[in-house]
């Protein structure tokens, strides 16, 4: 039997919106919608470099690492968790994007190692990232700690009154700042 309590997780050091059920059939009913894959999840990330399209969807299947246990990697040959993120330049800025990923699957570190896989890592994301010269003083200068990722929107069915629900929470301020600090 499930709990009440935390449905899912979001990355350490991510800010925004978490799902917590009351009740044990909220527990069990949001738990199937977020198996199922019919949560809408989106992020707002701050990426290094400007994707040169303005969308696009990284289909790559995760899992550990082989060679490092403290990292998630993209996976072949059968190995790993299908993961598909679905991505959107918003806004170019300073060598640098804010980039919208909605989530079609919700895959431990998903955001930060398919970003990275495209050539865009997240800023100041401590372990797939890397700022570089660009924005190394920028994350420094605003005390930047953690990567620029921000689970902003969440939307589902509830699942005991069947009715479609949706919560959005604004950037906060941290990220507002290197946003800020980045805007061309």
């Amino acid at each position: 039997m499930a709990r009440p309590g935390i449905v899912h997780r979001i990355d350490k050091d991510t800010s925004g919106l978490l799902v917590v059920a009351k009740t044990d059939v909220a527990h069990e009913g949001l738990a199937k919608q977020f198996a199922a894959h019919s949560i809408d999840r989106r992020y707002l990330a701050i990426v290094n470099g400007v994707p040169k399209t303005s969308a696009g969807t990284v289909d790559a299947p995760i899992a550990r690492s082989s060679t490092n246990r403290k990292k998630i990697a993209i996976v072949e040959g059968g190995r790993g968790k299908r993961a598909v993120t679905h991505w959107k330049r918003l806004q170019v800025l300073r060598d640098a994007a804010l980039v919208e990923c909605r989530l079609e699957t919700g895959r431990t570190h998903q955001v930060r190692v398919h970003m990275a896989s495209i050539g865009h890592p997240l800023l100041g994301d401590p372990v797939y990232g890397v700022s570089g010269k660009t924005h190394a003083k920028t994350l420094k200068e605003l005390q930047f700690h953690r990567q620029a990722l921000h689970a902003v929107e969440l939307g589902f069915t509830h699942p005991v009154t069947k009715s479609r629900l949706s919560f959005s929470s604004p950037m906060p301020s941290d990220m507002q700042e290197l946003f800020n600090a980045l805007g061309v």
